[in-house]
């Protein structure tokens, strides 16, 4: 992969934000799901084209391999929605997906005896085969929301009734909010009850609706944390009352920018990790400040480890940044240097951020290996260069 060498610069400018990837992910496959051939069209990201070519995949039937790329939505959204249209299948994955669990869905499977095995080594490789059928249904929500998304996209396809509790403290509410809400748009329901119960009505058909996908905050967050850091940028299409969980970014970074030099901030990552690297980047260049973000800890299980990957390429730039289990423990420094090299972890939100601290840096920097931004947002170096950011390819020889 290549390299980039980004000097210091102030954005500015409008910019027009991708559609948000969560909830495209959500309405290509309720699309998919309908009883049309049309398929949404957008400009899509690695993670979508996987989606979109799975749920091709599983309408078109027979022997069913699906490669989820390095998408942890793809994967747990499209295993539940295989043992309903069909008997499951194989899924495949590259980078970090092999060691995200997928250990919420076994209960469930035990219970309709579906068979799956998991095959040894760093890359997936996943097997499952049988049939979902309706029931009453306990999954623990700790881990992550995506288990239950999957769920609900396919459990309102069966001939009976189902419920679903949920037994733990549910990690990223917002995103289930947003299944929800995006399922209702085509004409599915899911019933919330009492506490973290569910009832989801069998024989429910979707219906194709065109559909319009709204700015992703969790994109937008790098170019907000831009603004809070100098840059003076416009983003067009975020919507106000997004029900997208990390819109988050607003809040946190009023909270940063109002404490107190004299007291230490606490920010909760449990709700919006796919933010918390570039929020620790904010929280770095706070002088006199200490942060502290806790309950982090999924994002040792993404693309990379992000906790340590956040630690070591920004302390490389002059943060003072301590890793802990959770999180991070931050204090804040005046500027950042630079003039070294850094490493996205071949991880499209750590690209990002770190180009995001070019900006902000006292000399370039040069980042390796940031094609990795395709992942979510293909035009990210696009838009950043339009913005005025200064970057351009580098050879290491």
């Amino acid at each position: 992969m290549g390299n980039m060498k980004l000097h210091p610069s102030k954005l500015m400018g409008e910019v027009k934000i991708p559609p948000s990837k969560s909830i495209a992910h959500r309405a290509v496959i309720c699309s998919a799901l309908s009883k049309t051939n049309k398929f949404l069209k957008l400009n899509l990201s690695d993670d979508l084209i996987a989606t979109s070519e799975g749920m091709q995949t599983l309408r078109e039937g027979g022997k069913v391999v699906i490669d989820c790329n390095e998408s942890g939505s793809t994967l747990r959204f499209l295993i539940p929605i295989s043992l309903v249209l069909g008997n499951g299948g194989r899924f495949l994955g590259r980078g970090n997906l092999g060691k995200r669990p997928l250990t919420p869905f076994y209960p469930i499977f035990d219970q309709c005896n579906i068979q799956y095995e998991e095959c040894s080594n760093d890359s997936l490789d996943f097997r499952v085969n049988g049939k979902l059928i309706s029931g009453n249904y306990s999954i623990s929500g700790d881990i992550s929301s995506q288990f239950i998304s999957g769920l609900f996209f396919a459990l309102p396809l069966l001939s009976g009734d189902s419920t679903l509790t949920i037994t733990t403290p549910l990690e990223s509410k917002g995103y289930l909010d947003l299944t929800r809400s995006v399922m209702d748009e085509f004409g599915v329901k899911i019933e919330k009850k009492e506490n973290q119960l569910y009832y989801i009505k069998g024989n429910q058909s979707y219906q194709n609706q065109n559909y319009e996908i709204e700015g992703d905050y969790s994109q937008a967050a790098f170019f907000l944390c831009a603004n809070s850091l100098g840059s003076n940028i416009k983003i067009a299409n975020l919507k106000s009352n997004s029900l997208q969980g990390d819109k988050a970014v607003l809040e946190l970074l009023s909270k940063i920018k109002e404490q107190n030099t004299s007291s230490l901030i606490t920010i909760d990552g449990s709700q919006c990790p796919d933010i918390i690297p570039v929020i620790a980047l904010v929280a770095a260049l706070q002088e006199g400040k200490k942060t502290e973000i806790i309950h982090a800890q999924r994002l040792r299980l993404k693309e990379c480890d992000r906790i340590s990957a956040v630690t070591q390429e920004l302390n490389k730039l002059g943060a003072n940044i301590k890793e802990i289990a959770d999180g991070f423990y931050i204090e804040g420094v005046a500027q950042l240097q630079g003039g070294t090299e850094v490493w996205s972890h071949k991880d499209h939100r750590i690209a990002m951020m770190l180009s995001i601290a070019a900006t902000v840096c006292k000399n370039p920097i040069i980042l390796q290996d940031y094609e990795c931004v395709s992942k979510s947002y293909p035009d990210f170096f696009k838009d950043y260069l339009q913005l005025g950011g200064i970057a351009s390819e580098w050879s290491m020889g």
